[in-house]
């Protein structure tokens, strides 16, 4: 058996024919790829600028910073995500684009299926940055809570209510879900329950509350006052009266009524007009009653 002898001149010899190979192919891959450096280079440059210009805009918006912060950041990481891809073009890397896009899609799929709650708040969260329903200082009533809108980031809203407690709702609660905002609006329609004795002259009553809400409430055009008596209550004949107040948060509302109250209550007294207690009256007829005296005779023994 004839052994092979190692030649180190040919090995030499195959190792330079190699390497001029490679020489060879970089330099035909050189320009693609100082081309390639120069187009990712400008799309960073104007990724940079797009993300400032962004930001420029969302400050004329009542968003929180940090909302301002992340979506300039995901503008900026687009811009360049989209400047990688056309420098992977001109370097002709067509399977390797389309095996990284395979590759980003099943990695995309996966962590979707797995943050899918927390991607939803997130997304909710920039819609309801947007949206000029919800803003900050706004007083709104969502899912059982009502209260100020102090923060709204990218996972949940964060409200104050009137004791001073904070409640943090997950913004796809509120995307999903209903919300009542009582800031969008300047005039609120207050409403406002009460009972006269069965006693009262209704017609003055009426007229007497009416004339007591215009008093104390300037009515703007387009704007009116409902009284309709509703019920034969235990104790009373109630009402409703339902008129406009300045009003942009449950306080402003609670404070129209507190001045409609003693402001009625302050007319009402001034004409005996009786606001009864719910309590319930008893009549005895005095003839249905006889009281009789029995005597009883001791004898004695």
């Amino acid at each position: 058996m004839q052994e092979t002898k190692f030649s180190l001149e040919r090995y030499i010899e195959k190792l330079w024919d190699k390497t001029s190979d490679w020489v060879e192919d970089f330099a035909g891959f050189l320009p693609s790829l100082i081309v390639a450096i120069i187009i990712l280079s400008l799309f960073i440059f104007i990724a940079k600028y797009v993300s400032k210009f962004t930001l420029r805009i969302l400050l004329k918006r009542d968003l929180q910073q940090s909302v301002r912060n992340i979506i300039s950041r995901i503008v900026k990481f687009i811009v360049i995500t989209i400047g990688i891809f056309v420098a992977l073009s001109v370097l002709h890397l067509d399977k390797f684009l389309t095996t990284l896009l395979a590759t980003a899609g099943v990695g995309s799929l996966a962590i979707g299926l797995a943050l899918q709650g927390t991607l939803n708040n997130t997304f909710s969260g920039i819609v309801l940055s947007f949206i000029p329903e919800v803003q900050i200082r706004d007083w709104i009533e969502t899912n059982g809570y009502s209260g100020e809108v102090l923060e709204v980031n990218l996972r949940n809203i964060v409200i104050k209510e009137a004791d001073n407690n904070f409640v943090v709702i997950p913004n796809s609660k509120i995307a999903e879900g209903t919300f009542k905002n009582y800031s969008r609006t300047k005039r609120t329609r207050i409403i406002l329950n009460c009972g006269v004795g069965y006693e009262s002259d209704l017609d003055f009553v009426e007229e007497l509350t009416l004339n007591t809400i215009r008093n104390n409430f300037k009515t703007r055009r387009g704007e009116y006052i409902d009284f309709a008596y509703t019920e034969f209550g235990d104790s009373s004949i109630n009402y409703i009266v339902r008129f406009w107040a300045n009003a942009v948060n449950k306080s402003d509302e609670l404070m129209a009524k507190h001045k409609a109250i003693k402001a009625i209550r302050k007319a009402y007294n001034e004409h005996n007009i009786n606001i009864p207690f719910p309590i319930r009256t008893l009549d005895f007829d005095k003839n249905k009653f006889r009281a009789e005296t029995i005597q009883v005779e001791h004898k004695n023994n």
